[in-house]
């Protein structure tokens, strides 16, 4: 290992001392052991995002099936983020307790299970159940995927690692706009789920025999195993024969006071309000503007390249996004981002949009929503200290899915009182405006949260 000029050589396990395998991980290369690891926590994260965004897209096949009215659709969009919002508060200080490993692998084959009974539905009340219950297994998704990539991730690159992580989510989104498109005309909207539940199942197999935990966890509770040793060897050879069991003290018991403590208390108010209102928008569009770009004149499959559009906007946004955070800071690129979401919201609804304009504007939409919401988990990820962090990222998706089911009930209500396009989306423009007034709340980097 480098060492400063005049400096004392030390073995490389002395740097574990005093809590420092975060220091340690920083200082090596990314290993191939580490992408591996990356790759099939992004394969989670895909899944979760084919599940969660799935409802929208063939919420027009079953109004049309089912032949009910759109309002009807609301309790059913909101039963699955009511799930996930459970799901993501109680998983996340659960996996904080016993672990992000079993905690994840669990919540894969939950939500596998219960989309594979949503398949099965003949009536809106067992539609809500399914959705409801799936939705507990998908909250514990998110929080403890980007919990874990953020722990075997350098701080340098931490930002765009998990801001490309959660592309993942977006490009799950889309894959489920192509299988919508392309399963609906053929086999139906049941085909959809199926496949959404059969996906995750075989992901979770593949975790239960090649997922680790996270080494903050195991060093921190002390367990010392050569599992532990042999993972550690995997990302800095050098230092496989640490003592693990004194690289850092016990780590405290987490709950919710504690993501107060340290000064954190304005960053994370803030960042709860942040996330509530971007999930408001982005659940609002996902959820609603297929159907809505129906009652606008488009067929349906115009309308799901619409809703796909929103995600590809996602993807570009969160890949442009993450380098700028991890060179410039937090701040200013999310204040960019909700800036554009609140002007292309804005425009979605107005009257007589060529259709290959509406498709720019759904484009930066996209970028402005979907691309911001990796930055704020990101942002939590940051904020926390490992023992902390899957409560901090739980709490902070719990908060945002409130606003996920906020926005598209207020939609379903304001449907049911004849609110014009234009007006809907000029309401939903506003919590963007709100997001990027409270960015000058934040600190530019998490860790100054303490000082700011």
């Amino acid at each position: 290992m480098r060492r400063a000029a005049g400096s004392t050589p030390q073995p490389a396990h002395a740097a574990a001392r005093g809590n420092d395998l975060a220091g340690i991980i920083d200082a090596r290369p990314i290993s191939g052991f580490q992408i591996r690891l990356l790759v099939l926590i992004a394969c989670a994260i895909i899944a979760d995002g084919f599940d969660v965004q799935a409802m929208g897209f063939v919420a027009p096949a079953i109004v049309r099936d089912w032949h009910i009215d759109l309002p009807a659709l609301g309790p059913i969009f909101a039963a699955g983020l009511v799930g996930m919002l459970v799901g993501s508060i109680a998983l996340g200080v659960v996996a904080d307790g016993i672990g992000r490993r079993p905690v994840l692998i669990g919540a894969m084959i939950a939500f596998g299970a219960f989309t594979l009974c949503t398949a099965l539905a003949t009536s809106i009340p067992q539609l809500i159940a399914a959705r409801f219950l799936a939705g507990l297994g998908l909250g514990g998704v998110m929080g403890n995927a980007v919990a874990l990539a953020s722990e075997f991730s350098p701080a340098r690159r931490r930002a765009t690692i998990l801001m490309i992580l959660s592309c993942g989510f977006t490009g799950g989104a889309i894959a489920g706009g192509i299988a919508s498109a392309l399963l609906i005309p053929i086999a139906g909207w049941r085909a959809v789920f199926i496949l959404g539940g059969i996906v995750p199942l075989v992901i979770a197999l593949a975790m239960v025999a090649l997922l680790p935990e996270s080494l903050h966890f195991t060093i921190a509770r002390r367990r010392f195993t050569p599992r532990a040793t042999a993972l550690l060897a995997r990302i800095a050879p050098e230092a496989s024969a640490w003592e693990l069991a004194t690289a850092s003290p016990p780590a405290p018991a987490a709950s919710w006071r504690s993501l107060f403590d340290d000064g954190r208390t304005r960053a994370t108010l803030v960042l709860w309000i942040v996330s509530f209102a971007n999930m408001l928008d982005l659940f609002f569009l996902a959820n609603w503007l297929p159907t809505l770009a129906v009652r606008m004149g488009l067929t349906g499959n115009f309308a799901v390249l619409l809703g796909t559009m929103l995600q590809l906007g996602g993807i570009a946004g969160a890949l442009v996004m993450g380098p700028l955070i991890d060179r410039y800071g937090f701040r200013g690129v999310m204040l960019a981002a909700f800036s554009i979401a609140c002007a292309a919201v804005a425009l979605l609804g107005q009257p007589g949009l060529p259709f290959g304009a509406m498709i720019v504007v759904v484009v930066l939409a996209g970028i402005g929503v979907a691309g911001a919401q990796p930055a704020i988990n990101a942002f939590a990820a940051a904020l926390y200290p490992p023992a902390l962090r899957g409560a901090g990222v739980g709490w902070t998706l719990g908060v945002g899915r409130l606003g996920a089911i906020t926005g598209p009930l207020i939609a379903a209500g304001l449907i049911g009182l004849h609110w014009s396009d234009r007006a809907l989306f000029i309401a939903a423009a506003i919590p963007a405006a709100c997001s990027a007034a409270l960015t000058f709340a934040l600190p530019r980097r998490p860790g100054s949260a303490q000082q700011g």
